[in-house]
């Protein structure tokens, strides 16, 4: 009997779900407070997760849930970069 492997749960800044780590996307702070979507998953930083969708974006955006995940205030256009790479 093969041993079942545990998968990581992680929630979404915008709808404060709890979803699989690999249904959701990475957005990343690193030590030089540059803030950036992670493909791979495994990028150096604090992380935060938020779901594929828009609405889950636009929802983070109106309750400053990035701000509050990195600690920092987020310039619009940090916002404007995500927005165009989630969408794709």
């Amino acid at each position: 009997m093969k041993k079942q492997r545990k998968v990581p749960m992680r929630k979404c800044i915008g709808c404060g779900e709890s979803k699989s780590k690999f249904d959701l996307v990475r957005i990343v702070k690193n030590k030089e407070n540059e803030i950036f979507v992670d493909d791979t998953g495994k990028a150096n930083g604090r992380g935060a997760y938020i779901c594929k969708d828009p609405d889950c974006l636009n929802k983070a955006i109106k309750t400053h849930a990035l701000n509050k995940a990195f600690g920092m205030n987020i310039s619009d256009s940090v916002y404007e970069d995500l927005k165009s790479s989630l969408i794709e």
